[in-house]
């Protein structure tokens, strides 16, 4: 490939997956948004902040 051009195709990769629905899902949701909508990103990167800190609080009870 020359050097003037470059390579627009890239690897989709999966969201992680950890063996929890919840959080599980929640990572997906976060994979799913549009890089480009910057509120949407926010709002999805809140939703699995608030969702791994629920989950992290359930192993000390």
């Amino acid at each position: 490939m020359p050097e003037d051009q470059t390579d627009t195709t890239s690897e989709v990769t999966p969201a992680p997956e950890t063996g929890d629905l919840v959080v599980d899902s929640a990572l997906t949701d976060l994979d799913a948004v549009d890089t480009a909508d910057l509120d949407a990103v926010l709002a999805a990167g809140e939703a699995v902040h608030a969702t791994l800190t629920s989950r992290l609080s359930d192993l000390g009870s």
